[in-house]
This record gives C-alpha cells, sequence and structure tokens, in this order.
C-alpha cells in the first residue's frame, strides 16, 4: 500500500520565489463494514488495516479482545478502501444497537456517513481569485498567536482564524480538534452572515475534511501551518481552491495555485499577487 507521493512545490520566501519537490502523505477514505453493515469511513493512511480495524473495534467497545475480530478482508475500490470484518457471536448485536443509535463521532470528521459513495458530496460554486498579497499571509502568522489564548495555557489546542486582505485575524476559534475549530469558525460566519474573508489560517495539517469545509465557507484560499495530504491537494485541485501549508515565518509552500497568482512574472516582478 503506498503511504507518499512526491508533489511539485513552489517555494515562497519574503524575497524570493523558487521551485522543488515534496513527499505528500497519502490520505484516503476506508470504510469499515462491520458484519454487513456500513459503520463509518476514516479518513487515513492506508497501511496497517487489519491492526488499525482491530484497535478501532476494541475502542468503539464493539469488542471485547483481538478474538472477538473475525475474518478482517480488506481491498482497493475505485473511491479508497474497504474493509470487511465479522464479530464473534457473543459481539454481534453490539454493531446492530450501535448502527440503530449512532448519530455522530467526535474521532474522525467523516465517520458519520456510512460508504464512500457519500464522500462525493456537491459542492455549490468556485472559490474566487484570492487577492492577497504575500506580506498579508506572513502578517497573520506573526498575528495569530494573540488569538489562541486556551493554546497559550495548555499548548495542545488548534486553531481557525478568518483573515482580511492586510493579514488582520477578523475571528478565531479554538478547540482540540482541528475539525472542531474550523467547524465553529465556518459557523461563527454564517451566524453573523459574514462576507467570506480573503483567506482562513488554521494551525493544523491540511485533510480532505479542512479542504471541504473551507470550501463550505466560500473561501478564496486556505493556508496551514503543516503539511497537506493527497487527497486535500486533489480536493483542492478539483474545484478550484488556493491552497498554501506548511506555511511558518521564514517560508510558505504553495501547493496548488489554480489562478497562478503566486507564479514569478515575467518581467521577474515579485510577487504578482492581487492588484
Amino acid at each position: 500500500m503506498t503511504t507518499a507521493r512526491t508533489e511539485a512545490i513552489t517555494i515562497l520566501r519574503p524575497d524570493a520565489v523558487a521551485a522543488g519537490t515534496r513527499a505528500i502523505a497519502i490520505e484516503v477514505p476506508v470504510a469499515i463494514e462491520i458484519d454487513g453493515l456500513g459503520y463509518a469511513v476514516m479518513m487515513m493512511t492506508p497501511a496497517d488495516l487489519p491492526a488499525f480495524t482491530t484497535g478501532f473495534l476494541l475502542t468503539e467497545r464493539l469488542a471485547d479482545s483481538a478474538d472477538d475480530v473475525r475474518d478482517i478482508d480488506v481491498f482497493e475500490a475505485e473511491a479508497g478502501w474497504i474493509v470487511r470484518v465479522g464479530l464473534s457471536e457473543r459481539c454481534r448485536g453490539r454493531i446492530h444497537d450501535r448502527v440503530r443509535h449512532r448519530t455522530s463521532d467526535t474521532s474522525c470528521g467523516l465517520c458519520g456517513i456510512s460508504g464512500l459513495e457519500q464522500l462525493r458530496k456537491p459542492v455549490a460554486g468556485t472559490p474566487p481569485r484570492p487577492d492577497v498579497p504575500v506580506t498579508a499571509i506572513f502578517a497573520a502568522l506573526a498575528g495569530l498567536r494573540a488569538h489562541q489564548p486556551l493554546n497559550a495555557a495548555t499548548g495542545a489546542i488548534h486553531a481557525a482564524a478568518a483573515c482580511d486582505r492586510s493579514g488582520a485575524v477578523l475571528a478565531a476559534y479554538e478547540d482540540v480538534g482541528r475539525h472542531n475549530a474550523l467547524d465553529k469558525l465556518v459557523g461563527g460566519l454564517a451566524i453573523r452572515s459574514s462576507e467570506p474573508p480573503a483567506f482562513i489560517l488554521v494551525t493544523s495539517r491540511i485533510s480532505f475534511e479542512m479542504v471541504d469545509k473551507a470550501l463550505v465557507a466560500g473561501v478564496a484560499m486556505l493556508v496551514g501551518i503543516s503539511a497537506p495530504t493527497s487527497l486535500a491537494i486533489d480536493h483542492a485541485r478539483a474545484h478550484g481552491l488556493t491552497l498554501l501549508a506548511l506555511a511558518r515565518s521564514d517560508a510558505i509552500l504553495v501547493v496548488n495555485d489554480p489562478f497562478g497568482v503566486f507564479e514569478n512574472g515575467s518581467e521577474g516582478d515579485y510577487p504578482k499577487v492581487g492588484n
């Protein structure tokens, strides 16, 4: 099973631009079917799936021991991977009760869906062309810490911030889960009927779910301080979302630039962004 791939990227620095490559972690949907019932779709690295399935069933309290996990069958499908597994007779009734009453799951952004086909959710509209100077992105990075009081106290909290064209943080939300922080931001903007910000900055890796939430928010650009996954890049490309990653005080990687706003101009003018 492939767990990484190489992607061409552009490296932004305050005074220069360069081309390069980077290894990107593979993220795929893995559908878990237990005794013939679709239970969850996990976004994950496609490695050690039998071990994952056993541990997942144990931590979900669907099995009491590894002996209760039977006949694990792992196979690749068009949209991802499927794991079919059975439970021992003494545990079999739990899955029926769980599926009947289960409404949500906090361990994964997509655990509430039951099949790979449900990943293909419609996306309304196309993200606009970003109009953000590179200096604004570095300014947002420098100013974000002031909007992370809970993380300052605990060191274990993610944040998602809406930023304007100057890099000022308009709104920021914190949560122990990166998905939760971004959901709070999207919800807060929606409650206030705010126009989409110039860009969203998140303090985490960028996965499929994070890109999808940014698309729902109608934002032009998503910036993350950690690396993207393969599926996140594919999702951004499919829907025209500008995607920047590994954003640090000295460099930012341009991973998806559908409008070409971060390319070096023919006259050598850097950066070519906005007006």
